[in-house]
């Protein structure tokens, strides 16, 4: 077949997204280039009288001591019942650097399972950020892994951050690349042939990459597509579009072998029980980001109701198959409270003028769509999480996969503090503590098939930890890069409470308290003298 005149057909694999961006003037983040916080790897770091909550779901334990040796735990020594029944003659040798954990609590570095380093799309509104910033909020907030999630700014950017985290001479993440697949009419498209498709995943495979993120594709693509990825070692997440769903919902793709579903789309669809199309109202537009978002609250009342015959089978046909879901509850948040996410804490000394000018109401910026956003629209939202978290959460009851993902950088939610919202929204949907942490480090790791890496506290594992002042297991606000507001008692007086106070990446050890006025500079630089500043971020 001929190709139609399309400026991205020879755009390299994984580069049309950013291709696209760069036409319309859309600039990504300026790359970290060196690092200037993080001590480390030492040749013998320790970690003294932890209570260790491992990630697996296990309960706390300790006190221990965490031998850690470069960049792998060598060690975990108990040394006691208690900190008062701590026996010195058991306590391992002295390290090169140490770090005094009695009363502390050491976890695993958190894993987001759906992050992005920055859009291009801030750049519609002013000087975007620089990676730094987003990475240092990463950091400050316990995020030693992200899977970047489509490659907005174009894989050789990404694959070139990626190996510069890995010899650590930047300070971020550690970082796993997915690109996106370029076959859906209102994006990029450059493949309309199954033959096409199988080559352009070889080809990606071939320049590094870790994976695909898909929103959708022509069912004979899309299904050659995640063949071909399994034969060549690829996972794979969908957001299914609105505008390719109707072809291929949630179920179809994880039958097909698709790694993980993106958010909620797709999963409704899979439960229509008397339709196959949502009830759009004939004035609908996708391209009208009020229209996308305010319909997208009504599918789950459209669908088969929890506890149905249906609704039984979509969820064991989804164990048979081992689908992972990332539902990113956090990213809609703003939908069912958007006074609450517009004025939340951390926009005061956090948010970047660029992000915050792209959140507000504007046509054309996705995600920011406030110009018409009701009441209706809200208690729609609000019944529409009461559903889908019923599902997510029996879900991980029977056995299922779900893992944290942040998607931070539109819709009111900032990078580092969105995946911690995500932990108080996995609690809220019904999981345990200990089940939400589980989903940011263990399963996040077992998803990015890095398990054998990282995201449980074990022996031989590379050293990617978190050291707390506070029992993140009582309120996860206390992970917050603001922390939570408490009363001093001694005092009389309120005070910000934080719990996380130093970030270990493959042995790198960086004091969160550095990380975060980093950011309050740079962020505060970003407004400069600007009269237009909201007053509640001034």
């Amino acid at each position: 077949m001929s190709k139609p005149d399309n400026p991205y057909i020879n755009s390299l694999p994984g580069e049309e997204m950013g291709d696209l961006n760069a036409s319309k003037g859309w600039r990504p983040p300026v790359p970290a280039s060196s690092r200037d916080r993080g001590e480390g790897p030492f040749k013998r770091m320790v970690l003294r009288g932890a209570t260790i909550i491992d990630g697996t779901g296990a309960p706390p334990w300790g006190p221990v001591d965490v031998v850690i040796e470069n960049d792998r735990i060598a060690a975990l020594v108990g040394v006691g019942a208690s900190l008062d029944t701590i026996n010195p003659d058991r306590r391992p040798a002295a390290g090169d650097f140490e770090v005094d954990c009695h009363g502390k609590f050491v976890m695993p570095g958190l894993v987001d399972s759906h992050a992005h380093i920055g859009t291009p799309y801030h750049s519609m509104c002013g000087v975007e950020p620089p990676a730094d910033y987003i990475y240092k909020l990463w950091l400050a907030h316990g995020v030693t892994t992200v899977r970047e999630m489509g490659g907005l700014n174009g894989l050789g950017y990404t694959m070139q951050q990626k190996e510069a985290s890995a010899r650590n001479d930047i300070a971020a993440p550690n970082i796993l690349s997915y690109a996106y697949f370029p076959a859906v009419n209102d994006r990029v498209k450059t493949i309309y042939t199954p033959d096409q498709a199988r080559d352009w995943v070889r080809k990606l495979k071939n320049r590094g990459a870790d994976g695909i993120k898909f929103f959708g594709a022509p069912p004979t693509i899309m299904q050659a597509a995640l063949d071909e990825a399994a034969k060549q070692g690829l996972r794979s997440g969908c957001h299914h579009a609105q505008m390719a769903v109707t072809r291929v919902n949630a179920l179809k793709s994880a039958g097909w072998g698709l790694t993980s579903s993106e958010h909620y789309y797709g999963l409704p669809e899979a439960l229509f029980e008397s339709q196959v199309v949502q009830q759009f109202p004939t004035d609908y537009n996708y391209s009208d980001e009020y229209f996308r978002f305010a319909l997208a609250g009504q599918t789950f009342k459209q669908a088969a109701q929890p506890g149905s015959a249906k609704w039984k089978e979509v969820m064991e046909r989804f164990l048979e198959l081992g689908h992972t879901f990332v539902p990113t509850f956090n990213i809609y948040d703003a939908n069912r409270d958007l006074m609450r996410a517009r004025r939340a804490d951390w926009h005061d000394d956090y948010t970047w003028k660029a992000i915050w000018k792209y959140f507000q109401p504007q046509r054309g910026g996705h995600g920011s769509y406030w110009y018409r956003w009701s009441t209706t629209n809200e208690i729609e939202w609000k019944e529409n999480y009461r559903l889908w978290m019923q599902f997510i959460n029996e879900y991980k009851n029977l056995g299922g996969r779900v893992c944290a993902g942040s998607d931070s950088g539109f819709i009111f939610q900032i990078f580092g503090f969105g995946l911690i919202r995500e932990l108080e929204l996995l609690q809220e949907a019904g999981f345990h503590p200990l089940e939400a942490l589980r989903s940011a480090t263990s399963l996040g790791a077992e998803l990015l098939g890095i398990d054998h890496e990282t995201g449980s506290v074990d022996v031989g594992k590379r050293a990617d930890l978190l050291v707390m002042d506070h029992n993140p297991l009582e309120d996860f606000k206390l992970l917050y890069g603001t922390g939570a507001w408490r009363l001093n008692d001694q005092t009389g007086q309120p005070e910000w409470v934080r719990a996380l106070r130093y970030t270990i990446k493959a042995g790198l050890i960086f004091d969160v308290d550095e990380l975060l006025a980093d950011v309050r500079e740079l962020a505060g630089d970003s407004w400069g003298d600007d009269e237009e500043r909201p007053p509640h971020v001034r």
